[in-house]
């Protein structure tokens, strides 16, 4: 009934359950009205009737995310909301490749990465789906999630590491009793993306006076694959491109804005860059078609490189700008299959004590194109046989004369290969989670105390499964084709196209390839180059934990209430690799990954009423990690209501994040190239590189204020809001160096960087780097949430209407993100605005307009994001640029001829009619359209996917019908 209800619910405890439906919206950090058994509060560990924390909280109820969740997924809906807005789910996440995080749901919160947000399960935590420790909120039962409690600001001192951007907290209705079900199906206005999910719960009592209670649930949905970017939008041809009459004198801009603008340096069948022998480059342009067939590349009037250049040119405006397919062939949405069961019986065996015991089991399968298989610097030889086809069939077109032909020694080409499949990740995991425990009550110094004990026992098994990779070494063999000469090795007749390396290694197995045209390519050869690379991962999660929350004594002022508690936890991590997917390929070259740590924490938390409507809140928390020793977190906070109608908040902390498993024990990947040594000035010194863990690594620290007003004026019933500032300043953050940012930090005196290098013990390079992870990094965060809400029934304005309206906004206003990398002559860029990636815009909002009756209910949405720039750091001219800058400030402050890039809004509508049969059956059956208007997503000037795909619907116009049943 409500859009977003702002509630005080306790996320540490197992919570009593209070009466269904839902209330009227109210300011962040506000309580409802409740019964005289319900211990709620917001943002804390203690457990009092009336005590408001000084910590922001959000709650959104199960009305909410049914009226205006876009999809079947409950991440989906979260991901909506400002703070949230920067998130990673499957649609941003699905060409990192080998990364580990395909199809997973993880929350950010401030902009601040899903690594500093703490995500939790009724109060406790859960395993992660990936080495980088992200909780997949994939893996919650979605039929039971009764809240979702979005705590901002940070909250270590109460909740334990990663909390620094503050925690989301996702709350079971663990005692519902009855059935319900839940049906739905949905498809994009392109007939596209066709979607679907099913779940069913059903909970009752058991036992003597019903003192057992059990729960079940399961689901499973499935999302069609959309495996190319089939939308008006990618193909525009927008694009940034290098000026290629600049220069730092003449004052006109480094980059230029242009359409319509393609990739020229690839093609479906290739194209020749590059040739050697007669006249330089006399080949350029030369592109092959269906079954090797020849044409000329039309250059348009603008292109960089310049055409007659020594280096080919990489993008085109006008001329066959249209005819690389790179940025039509990459998914624009995974293909997901998800299921889910989760069981939960307890038990109330008297004297206020209850035992319980939970499992659930989560699997999921993903699938997503991430593009051709793109190379840009192939080379052929005069001695390759497709490469003479090929070129017969140029002279054939007149594109070339025979005695050109024949002084050909070598070309260079681009391809993106369209004769091979394209590349996909194929991943599968599983997570499952076991929690057995005893919450119950107490009297102690007169008044109520609550108590709970529990152990968890989580696990992850990731299967990472790429499909159809190049293995370069095979590539570059099967490349190498030659015409067999006669008594060769091989035994086969002369003439016959053969790869050079089988005539001294006839056992190879290497099967020739064919690079120019389209059609002309075997599956011999393609079942030969390309190869299906793979890792597996196991992570395991333990905790045990015990929490307490009483009032021991009062003042003249009020009660006093503390909460402690414990908590000791170990992670885990193992894998395996075959010996043959380690190394050598495009993308993955994968290596198994151990370790484990153990850390031991205990926590105290106070309220404590000052007179004049002033309460103070504090907290600590002492925690020890295996690996990085001890730390302290704190929190003090404070609120202040002066009249009824207004109250004042304000914390500030001392946060921290935990260096992850990935982080401490990543395994090492491999490669060589060369660097500039500073302190003796040679520039080809050649090195080893191997990238892992590092063990040493500290917790990082934050420093947080927060400081805000809730205003509920008795003379407009039904409306609050609330404004909050907040500041994160974020140290000894966790990054990384690689091998010539090591070496230069080690020359200006850091010594941490000199141990990360020396000579190469093999001999085989120079110098042997370690590149791991170090705290180095500073990060600055500022902003304002803004949140108001009205409702009203409509009896109250016209006697006998039916119904109520209730109007809800969200709004964040981003004022400062800013990394301080520590490299020297680097100036931070504060990237608030700057819409080309992941960065926040400067605002973000949500409005939401809902009426209600018994029998129907009308609910619209408006979201979306502030225009903004392409980069911070562009200096916009045209013309009038700045002339004679040295080479350092030219590179990090390049010059542009236009850096706007607009925002976007969408509305969204739901519409739900109610079925009642009698009291305890109810049912309902909707209809809901996101980007009604099938508004384009945030477009950037680029090639490939130009849209930013972390703020943006990238889907166009999406429908979904459903029907949800309930029987209590």
């Amino acid at each position: 009934m409500t859009a977003l209800s702002i509630a005080l619910a306790n996320p540490a405890f197992a919570q009593t359950d209070g009466p269904s439906g839902s209330a009227a919206p109210q300011a962040q950090g506000e309580a409802q009205n409740v019964s005289t058994d319900e211990l709620i509060v917001t943002g804390s560990r203690i457990l009092r009737n009336g005590f408001q924390s000084p910590t922001p909280l959000t709650v959104a109820t199960q009305e909410d995310i049914r009226n205006t969740s876009p999809t079947n997924n409950i991440a989906d809906f979260v991901n909506q909301l400002p703070a949230l807005a920067g998130s990673t789910r499957p649609s941003n996440s699905r060409l990192a490749i080998s990364s580990g995080l395909a199809g997973i749901n993880a929350l950010n919160l401030r902009g601040l990465g899903e690594i500093r947000t703490l995500v939790l399960l009724d109060g406790r935590r859960t395993v992660g789906s990936s080495v980088t420790g992200l909780v997949d909120v994939n893996t919650f039962p979605q039929a039971l999630v009764k809240s979702v409690e979005i705590v901002t600001g940070g909250a270590s001192a109460a909740y334990g590491s990663d909390a620094v951007a503050g925690v989301v907290n996702f709350i079971l209705d663990k005692k519902f009793q009855g059935i319900k079900a839940s049906a739905d199906s949905g498809i994009t206005g392109h007939g596209d993306g066709a979607n679907y999910s099913f779940s069913l719960a059903g909970g009752t009592a058991f036992g003597s006076d019903g003192r057992g209670h059990v729960l079940l649930s399961g689901e499973w949905a499935h999302r069609d694959g959309i495996f190319q970017v089939d939308r008006d939008w990618n193909a525009r041809g927008v694009v940034r491109i290098t000026n290629p009459n600049y220069t730092n004198t003449n004052g006109q801009p480094q980059y230029l804005i242009r359409q319509p603008v393609g990739v020229a340096n690839a093609t479906p069948g290739g194209i020749i860059l590059n040739s050697s022998g007669g006249v330089a480059n006399r080949l350029r342009g030369i592109y092959f078609g269906n079954g090797g067939a020849a044409g000329q590349f039309q250059y348009g009037a603008l292109t960089f490189p310049a055409v007659g250049g020594a280096t080919a040119p990489s993008l085109t405006q006008g001329g066959d700008w249209q005819l690389n397919d790179q940025g039509r062939n990459i998914g624009l949405d995974t293909d997901d299959d998800r299921r889910g069961v989760f069981g939960r019986v307890s038990y109330d065996v008297g004297s206020g004590i209850s035992l319980f015991a939970e499992a659930s089991y989560n699997w999921q399968k993903t699938l997503f194109n991430a593009g051709p298989q793109l190379t840009t610097s192939t080379t052929l030889s005069a001695a390759n046989p497709y490469l003479q086809t090929a070129l017969a069939n140029a002279v054939s077109a007149g594109l070339i004369t025979p005695a050109e032909r024949a002084a050909v020694t070598s070309v260079t080409i681009g391809t993106t290969a369209v004769d091979l499949p394209y590349r996909k990740n194929n991943s599968t995991r599983d997570v499952q989670r076991y929690a057995i425990g005893a919450e119950g009550e107490f009297q102690a110094f007169g008044r109520k105390a609550i108590w709970n004990v529990y152990g968890q026992y989580g696990e992850t098994n990731a299967h990472e499964q790429l499909r159809d990779i190049m293995n370069t070494t095979r590539m570059a063999n099967a490349t190498d084709a030659v015409s067999a000469p006669a008594g060769n090795a091989l035994g086969v007749a002369a003439g016959t196209i053969v790869c050079r390396s089988s005539l001294t290694a006839p056992t190879n197995g290497c099967v020739p390839l064919n690079r120019l045209g389209i059609g002309v390519t075997s599956q011999a050869a393609i079942d030969y180059v390309l190869g299906d690379p793979y890792r597996d991962q196991r992570l395991k999660q333990t905790v045990a934990g015990a929490n307490l929350s009483l009032t021991p004594f009062a003042t003249w002022a009020g009660d006093v209430s503390i909460a402690v508690g414990g908590e000791y936890r170990r992670e885990s991590v193992s894998g395996y690799v075959p010996t043959d997917y380690q190394t050598g390929w495009s993308v993955g070259n994968f290596l198994p990954t151990f370790g484990s740590y153990n850390v031991k924490e205990a926590y105290l938390e106070t309220v404590v009423p000052l007179g004049l409507g002033i309460e103070f809140n504090g907290a600590v928390r002492a925690t020890d990690y295996s690996t990085s020793g001890y730390v302290t977190t704190w929190k003090v906070g404070a609120s202040w209501q002066p009249i009824p109608d207004i109250r004042f908040r304000a914390t500030r902390s001392r946060d921290i994040r935990a260096p992850n498993l990935s982080e401490l024990f990543q395994s090492g990947t491999s490669r060589t190239n060369t660097l500039t040594d500073p302190a003796s000035g040679r520039t080809t010194v050649t090195f080893r590189e191997i990238t892992t863990g590092n063990p040493n690594l500290r917790p990082e620290k934050a420093d947080s204020v927060n400081i805000g007003v809730v205003l509920q004026p008795r003379f407009l019933r039904g409306f609050s809001a609330s404004v909050d500032g907040f500041d994160i300043k974020l140290k000894d953050a966790i990054g990384q160096f690689f091998a010539q940012d090591i070496i230069n930090r080690c020359y200006e005196g850091r010594t941490e960087f000199c141990a990360a290098y020396g000579p190469d013990p093999t001999g085989d390079r120079e110098l042997f780097f370690r590149a791991s992870p170090f705290n180095f990094a500073r990060q600055w965060v500022r902003g304002i949430d803004v949140d108001a809400s009205y409702r009203v029934e409509l009896d109250r304005i016209f006697g006998g209407a039916p119904g109520a309206i209730t109007l809800h906004g969200l709004a964040t206003r981003y004022i400062h993100n800013i990394t301080d990398s520590g490299v020297p002559n680097v100036v931070p860029i504060d990237v608030v605005g700057q819409l080309s990636g992941t960065s926040p815009p400067e605002w973000i909002y949500r409005f939401n307009a809902s009426y209600e009756t018994e029998r129907f209910s009308v609910t619209g949405t408006v979201r979306g994001v502030s225009s903004g720039t392409y980069g911070n750091n562009y200096i916009v001219c045209n013309g009038d640029c700045p002339v004679g800058r040295a080479s350092a400030v030219v590179s990090q402050f390049p010059t542009i001829d236009n850096n706007h890039i607009s925002g976007a809004a969408y509305v969204d509508l739901n519409l739900t009619a109610k079925i009642s049969q009698g009291e305890r059956t109810r049912g309902e059956v909707f209809l809901n359209v996101t980007n009604l208007l099938d508004r384009d997503p945030i477009l950037l000037p680029e090639t490939g996917l130009a849209a930013n795909s972390t703020y943006s619907d990238l889907l166009g116009r999406a429908f979904r019908v459903g029907i949800r049943f309930e029987l209590r």
